[in-house]
């Protein structure tokens, strides 16, 4: 057993004794199949074998990238002008047709999008839109409230199952969104000092946790780490973008035993990877909880799709993978892989999933249909790479 299952065990003990560890268990909601709709045969199940998959490209794939937008909103566009979104809408719904926009008197734009994160453009793919709309003709949005409560059912369950085996993980955790998951997580991270100290009295500095983030790690980790400190469990140490020379500097000068580094997968900001294989030497001379927040790539990096950890080659070093489902799967949610007594651990100590109501049934149905089909249509993930190198050439004249 590693020091981080033994702490992990641990703080589990102690919430059990203290009557805190908190429960999820899985409902089923009955079939409320609605009039006229077939009822399937399978109904707490979603579909699997049985979903269409392609072999190119569609008209449909173009749904999520092409847009219209009114002229008055283009203007505030290109003058970068405040707007709350308060920009008026075409009064009829139809106005989406060449012919119904200039009936209509208002001058609209097509436009083509470049800047969404619906990487594979499974959000308007057949077969989500049909998992979508059966989840939503049997069970409507389905029971809604705390997943400690009652909002947590078997379709949470087998989209987990789901991600855990895409992760290569024990288990997992669905979140509200990959924000809450990442928060989620370090809060429980910080947790486990203060659950471990002996009496109540002020932490000692080597019995906090060390938490080390990358300069350029996204906010949701930020955020975390801030909330963390206000707790006071953790100390943090921000290395230098990418620089393991710094991070292993850093790791050296640490007197403390509980050490977790925490880094983006994939920068969305300036497109570069981490340093997987540095981080795993350091993971083997430091022994550090490695954490990674995979929410691009996800569905995306590695030849199955399972992510950046695949990718480097690496994925029983990493040993917490976060996600979003708001990226290449075209749903939204967040989502820990990790082992079995870190999800008891974060389900009981993370704010936010406690404090969150998770994703309605239909949006899991979407979540679980767009895994199935990303990962029987992988020409769609080997075109993204395609692209990639394309665009790279083409501008590499053009530093």
């Amino acid at each position: 057993m590693s020091s981080w299952d033994l702490w992990v065990e641990q703080a589990l003990s102690r919430l059990h004794s203290l009557k805190l560890l908190r429960s999820i268990r899985p409902i089923l909601p009955l079939n409320t199949t609605q009039p006229g709709v077939q009822a399937s045969g399978r109904r707490h199940s979603f579909p699997g074998n049985d979903l269409q998959v392609f072999n190119d490209l569609r008209l449909w794939d173009r749904a999520s990238v092409e847009v219209m937008i009114s002229e008055a909103t283009f203007q505030k566009w290109m003058q970068d002008a405040p707007s709350s979104g308060d920009d008026q809408l075409p009064g009829d719904q139809n106005v989406w047709a060449d012919d119904d926009a200039r009936a209509s008197g208002e001058k609209y734009r097509k436009l083509l999008l470049f800047s969404g994160s619906n990487y594979l453009g499974l959000s308007s793919h057949p077969s989500i839109v049909k998992a979508v709309t059966q989840a939503v003709q049997r069970q409507g949005m389905g029971p809604r409230g705390s997943p400690l409560v009652c909002g947590y059912t078997y379709y949470h369950r087998l989209l987990e199952s789901t991600l855990a085996d895409l992760k290569r993980k024990e288990d997992c955790l669905l979140c509200a969104s990959g924000y809450a998951a990442n928060v989620a997580f370090i809060t429980a991270v910080g947790s486990i000092s203060l659950l471990l100290a002996a009496g109540e009295k002020p932490l000692l500095e080597e019995e906090r946790v060390a938490i080390f983030s990358d300069a350029l790690n996204h906010a949701s980790i930020i955020d975390g780490i801030r909330i963390a400190e206000k707790q006071k469990g953790v100390s943090v140490y921000v290395y230098r973008h990418c620089d393991m020379s710094h991070l292993n500097e850093l790791l050296t000068g640490c007197r403390m035993k509980k050490k977790v580094v925490i880094t983006d997968s994939l920068f969305s900001m300036d497109g570069n990877f981490a340093p997987f294989g540095e981080l795993v030497k350091l993971r083997k001379k430091h022994g550090f909880l490695l954490a990674i927040d995979d929410a691009h790539g996800t569905l995306v990096c590695g030849e199955s799709g399972r992510g950046s950890a695949e990718m480097f080659n690496c994925e029983e070093e990493v040993d917490i993978s976060i996600g979003t489902l708001s990226k290449a799967a075209g749903s939204v949610g967040g989502f820990i892989a990790c082992s079995g007594k870190w999800k008891q651990l974060i389900q009981s100590k993370g704010r936010s999933f406690i404090f969150s109501t998770p994703a309605p049934v239909p949006v899991v149905a979407a979540a679980h249909a767009a895994i199935v089909v990303a990962k029987k249509e992988e020409w769609r993930r080997k075109a993204i790479w395609e692209r990639v190198q394309d665009f790279r050439k083409r501008m590499t004249p053009h530093p």
